[in-house]
């Protein structure tokens, strides 16, 4: 865990005005680097966008695998000036040209058909040119310099270039210069990524207009299509991401902000709907029971009506209301399970997977997500999760860009009627679901919280926030608190570090579990940032990944 002091008092970051005394700034992320990069944003004078800016692209060159211009995400962003939260989605969509009837789950997997019009490059920029203090040179400078000079290879980051280099170099064009340079795939050994460092370069020079209107968005397109892929020139250049307003309810004495759809997210509100009729004794078996019972019925309502809101009618209202929730509670028994919801348009064939629920994929298929926080000394907090959907997405780096794109695409159901059916232009039912945790009373911000983990992101959140709301444990060990992990086809998944006691009276509940080891990536990989009482800030990383949390 790390602390950082109090906040000061010029929201926007002020430089005339005097900065708070004590420590000034929180960074949460999945990477050294990344966190390293935000911080030092930060004590340049940046804010809590610009610090952003700098971890995304950090991240982007630390686990080229997970996220980077070529993804998609969705980010949230409290500007204490106003004490207003703003949705940025940039989340794509799929490319208008493609034809449903022709596509196999194949095509889907990986490859020059797998890919969603990225989104990532113009949610960070758009965000840097309306709320940032620094230049672009400034918040990429970190992330530049480790992509030309290279750093160490962390085991994770060997692992998944070797599961993942046969379908890179598949995808590569044969007069093209590999994008990853190492002279081996091991913990220790130098990864370069010079490629990477010149298409930085490019968009620090020549901004958001540069990857969609210019030459490096030429080269996108140029290489993708090469390979068969179908984005088109003009559907690139017009891609914009969108502002947005986030979706609430509350929760005991405290208001949960998340995205609206196409975020997944509404499930997360209705869960906690859900448990608020409820006294949860923190690690009772019935309060483990009621929190399964809540994630079950509101996963199912997700599956069943989420998707692109502009294709599809969510109920929303009603999924997010008190009544509704009320109806659900009447269904759920106190002392016995009501059983696992039906697998609707066959999720399993989506979703990765873990041994003894069925074969698991290869790490290039593997989801590959990542999430993270900053916060300023004037109290500006920003929470984004985004993605390449499997190990470096398509596969695809068109040629000389060093630009992996993502697979998203993947994660759309394939002529089943579902309301997340792939289509041209749609955007895909997103899982991503970064949050919020403010104060109902007066709404002031507590707490940043989020997590990688495809569906599993909408109830591991919940467990955490719960461990943390509910149970009053501190932000730390609300992360590291064991959970559990739900997947479609009914099958419940606990890290072996719960109470053999308490699984044994679930299953005289009649709950069906396997377990995981004691601390597994299959329930998430978390950070977060908590805004105490006292002014000062708390950050949290998740052993179950390489997170650090760092604040000055």
């Amino acid at each position: 865990m790390a602390l950082a002091a109090q906040t000061g008092s010029t929201p926007h970051g002020d430089s005339t005005r005097p900065p708070a005394t004590g420590r000034r700034g929180m960074v949460a992320s999945a990477s050294q680097h990344a966190t390293i990069a935000g911080l030092l944003t930060l004590q340049a004078g940046g804010n809590a966008v610009d610090a952003a800016v700098a971890v995304a692209a950090g991240l982007n060159v630390a686990e080229p695998f997970m996220s980077g211009m070529g993804g998609v995400g969705i980010g949230l962003v409290f500007m204490a000036e106003d004490g207003e939260t703003r949705t940025i989605n940039f989340s794509g969509h799929a490319p208008n040209d493609i034809d449903p009837s022709s596509m196999t789950r194949d095509d889907m997997e990986y490859g020059p058909l797998s890919t969603l019009v990225p989104g990532n490059i113009g949610g960070w920029l758009t965000m840097h040119e309306r709320f940032g203090k620094l230049s672009r040179a400034q918040v990429f400078e970190y992330a530049i310099d480790l992509a030309e000079n290279g750093y160490p290879m962390t085991p994770l980051v060997a692992t998944t270039i070797a599961d993942s280099l046969s379908k890179i170099q598949e995808l590569t064009e044969p007069d093209a210069s590999p994008p990853l340079e190492f002279t081996a795939i091991e913990a220790g050994a130098l990864l370069r990524q010079p490629q990477l460092a010149e298409s930085m370069r490019r968009v620090v020079d020549g901004g958001l207009e540069e990857f969609y209107d210019g030459k490096l968005g030429d080269e996108m397109c140029a290489g993708t299509q090469a390979l068969g892929g179908i984005i088109n020139r003009d559907e690139l250049a017009a891609y914009r991401p969108r502002w947005e307003e986030p979706i609430s309810t509350t929760y005991r004495d405290y208001e949960l902000r998340v995205p609206k759809p196409n975020s997944s997210a509404f499930q997360m509100l209705e869960t906690l709907n859900i448990l608020e009729g409820y006294e949860l004794e923190p690690g009772s078996v019935t309060t483990q029971h009621l929190l399964i019972e809540a994630v079950l019925k509101a996963a199912d309502d997700r599956t069943r009506y989420s998707g692109d809101p502009k294709d599809v009618d969510i109920p929303l209202d009603r999924l997010i209301s008190k009544e509704y929730a009320e109806e659900i509670r009447s269904g759920i028994a106190i002392d016995k399970f009501s059983g696992f919801p039906p697998e609707r348009w066959n999720r399993s064939a989506v979703e990765a997977s873990l041994p003894g629920v069925w074969n698991p994929p290869s790490a290039a298929q593997a989801p590959m997500t990542t999430h993270f926080a900053t916060a300023d000394q004037w109290g500006n907090v920003v929470t984004i999760t985004q993605t390449l959907g499997g190990g470096f997405g398509s596969c695809i780096a068109p040629k000389g860009t060093g630009v992996f794109i993502n697979n998203m695409g993947k994660w759309f159901d394939l002529n089943q009627g579902s309301p997340n059916d792939i289509g041209g232009g749609r955007a895909v039912d997103f899982v991503i679901a970064p949050s919020q945790i403010f104060s109902a009373d007066d709404a002031t911000f507590i707490a940043s919280i989020g997590t990688p983990g495809s569906y599993g992101i909408l109830h591991t959140t919940i467990q955490m926030i719960h461990q943390f709301l509910d149970c009053g444990l501190n932000i730390q060990e609300a992360i590291e608190a064991p959970r559990f992990r739900y997947y479609d086809i009914g099958a419940l998944m606990f890290e072996s570090r719960f109470e053999p006691d308490q699984l044994a009276a679930l299953g005289n509940m009649g709950h069906t579990y396997d377990l995981l080891p004691p601390y597994t990536n299959a329930v998430g990989g978390a950070q977060a940032i908590h805004r105490t009482s006292h002014g000062t800030y708390l950050g949290a990383a998740d052993p179950r990944r390489d997170g650090v949390a760092v604040g000055y």
